[in-house]
């Protein structure tokens, strides 16, 4: 019907059977009846946990285990990630609605991943003039292990052009980001009362055709909370493409 689902809904809505504090998700795990009156299968739903400024070492753990990591007899990892989150969520980065992101912070934290690329420079032109012509161009100079790449490109805005830009100095290392597409972009306004100077999170939803996943970026300056959400992207799907080539090796 190309409806987008209510995920507030009773019953079969994304969030109806979603835990966000720490206390909570520790007793669903103990026993999930204490806050779920029937079991999310029966009716096709499922449950899911949260990462939020209301993290618990449980919500940390559960969300390792679906990533495929076991963080049960680690307490001091499982302490140090959820001092992390919380200090993020602080700050302004939201992991609810940005997994992927929160994935590569804890790969990171137990060593399995390291960027992809390393940003030396960049720099985005913006000009426009009383036609309403207007034009973008991104400079990017990018290292991937130990090659320098400077590569510059235009778009239909200064975020359009960086994306391409990236994608550009990348494609010659890797090839695949080519099946990554853009599917949606939020900016959020966090601090309002600052004006044009506030601070703003965007959230960045990528696909390659067979699953799609969410990345987080917070900062002063726009240009720069959408470049980290942005590489976030780009590093997720690398990661992911690595890993499963690796499985189906062994």
């Amino acid at each position: 019907m190309n409806l987008s689902p209510n995920t507030r809904s009773a019953f079969v809505g994304n969030s109806a059977f979603a835990h966000k504090g720490g206390i909570h998700v520790s007793a669903v795990l103990k026993d999930s009846r204490m806050y779920e009156h029937i079991d999310p299968k029966i009716i096709g739903n499922m449950q899911r946990v949260l990462i939020s400024d209301l993290s618990g070492q449980s919500n940390v753990r559960y969300k390792a285990k679906e990533f495929g990591i076991d963080l049960s007899d680690n307490d001091d990892l499982s302490k140090k990630l959820v001092s992390h989150i919380k200090s993020l969520e602080y700050d302004g980065y939201q992991f609810d609605g940005a997994e992927a992101s929160f994935e590569l912070i804890l790969r990171s934290e137990t060593n399995e991943f390291s960027p992809f690329f390393k940003t030396l420079e960049s720099k985005v032109h913006v000009t426009f003039d009383n036609q309403k012509q207007t034009s973008s161009e991104a400079i990017l100079k990018i290292e991937v292990d130990g090659e320098i790449e400077h590569t510059a490109a235009n778009g239909n805005g200064p975020v359009n052009a960086l994306d391409n830009a990236l994608r550009k100095a990348l494609t010659r290392f890797y090839p695949e980001i080519s099946k990554i597409e853009l599917l949606d972009y939020k900016v959020r306004v966090l601090n309002e009362k600052h004006g044009t100077s506030a601070k703003v999170r965007v959230l960045i939803q990528s696909g390659d055709g067979n699953e799609s996943w969410s990345t987080v970026g917070v900062s002063e300056n726009i240009i720069e909370a959408s470049w980290q959400a942005l590489c976030d992207s780009i590093n997720y799907s690398l990661f992911k493409v690595g890993k499963n080539k690796l499985i189906s090796i062994h």
